[in-house]
């Protein structure tokens, strides 16, 4: 950790050390930009292929391994779905009770994921801030190991084990796209690559959390809504994610929910993958030229889960 105790690279040197193969290296695909019609080379961090469908599980162990001895009552979180699973999955593999709290517009599929791997599964409200006011009130009450989808620095340092492998894997690239929720993704791959590689948020255009807070100055309140707002809906983005998009010179683009479902749609054409909306919002912003790259560039873009209905796409 820096002096302000935010996750830097020897932090996430750490953090991949800690977690070990208790997550998979995911794999990278390269394609030419050709068949979206633009100039240089595209390389996709499929995070859609690990344990249970997303990113999630890298910070969510991370963050239970540091922790030391776990409370009798276990792990208890808060989720829109891909955060929960991940716990849920945590808890499995460590052989730890888990709560989790969803908000009553999570997509059932992500559902019935949480409770596959074993947890307790309580409604609480109607949106995720909801679900996590409500998960606090418990973890007072139980005395169980919190484990925050996003503003937590073990789980930053976690997630920043994308961008690590990501490095080791596709070398130097220019740019690296990431969606964004809460920020605890763009946090530990901006956290990583440290200025070195222009790292760019991209998110809805009606969940627009850490856009907000950079064109405010800090973290402010956003409505949120659209085919995304499941895995990218958080009301406001954390406050060390934010310090470090501040900090690294992250930038932010927006994208429309139908640009998310284009670029759903492209990614199963050309390379058979499947992405739930938040998974897929990354390459909407190349395929609807909110990012447009230069000749020659080499542009990232992580693919970041996985857990949605493929049948949108018939």
């Amino acid at each position: 950790m820096n002096g302000n105790n935010l996750p830097d690279r020897t932090a996430i040197e750490a953090a991949a050390a800690r977690v070990g193969d208790r997550v998979r290296t995911t794999p990278v695909l390269r394609l030419g930009l050709r068949p979206f019609n633009l100039a240089g080379e595209l390389v996709l961090k499929l995070e859609c292929l690990q344990h249970t469908g997303s990113f999630k599980p890298r910070g969510a162990f991370n963050r239970v391994l540091s922790a030391g001895r776990v409370p009798d009552a276990g792990l208890i979180a808060a989720s829109g779905g891909n955060h929960g699973a991940a716990v849920a999955y945590v808890a499995l593999e460590l052989g730890l009770p888990a709560e989790i709290f969803v908000p009553s517009i999570v997509v059932p599929s992500k559902l019935d994921r949480i409770r596959q791997y074993g947890a307790d599964v309580r409604i609480g409200g109607d949106r995720y801030a909801d679900a996590l006011a409500a998960s606090e009130r418990r973890a007072r009450d139980t005395g169980a190991l919190a484990v925050h989808a996003y503003d937590d620095a073990d789980v930053i340092a976690g997630q920043g084990g994308v961008a690590r492998e990501f490095e080791a894997q596709a070398g130097t690239l220019d740019t690296v796209l990431v969606a964004v929720g809460g920020g605890g993704l763009v946090a530990g791959i901006a956290a990583w690559y440290a200025g070195r590689t222009r790292v760019v948020a991209v998110e809805p255009r009606t969940s627009r959390a850490l856009d907000a807070a950079l064109a405010a100055g800090e973290p402010v309140d956003v409505d949120v809504a659209g085919i995304a707002a499941d895995s990218l809906g958080a009301r406001r983005a954390g406050e060390r994610a934010f310090a470090i998009a501040r900090d690294t010179g992250v930038t932010s683009v927006l994208v429309d929910d139908e640009n998310i479902r284009v670029a759903q749609r492209m990614l199963w054409k050309h390379t058979r993958v499947f992405a739930e909306p938040g998974g897929a919002t990354a390459l909407a912003a190349i395929l609807s030229r909110a990012y447009t790259p230069q000749p020659g560039e080499r542009v990232g873009v992580v693919v970041c889960g996985a857990n949605g209905d493929p049948t949108v796409l018939a």
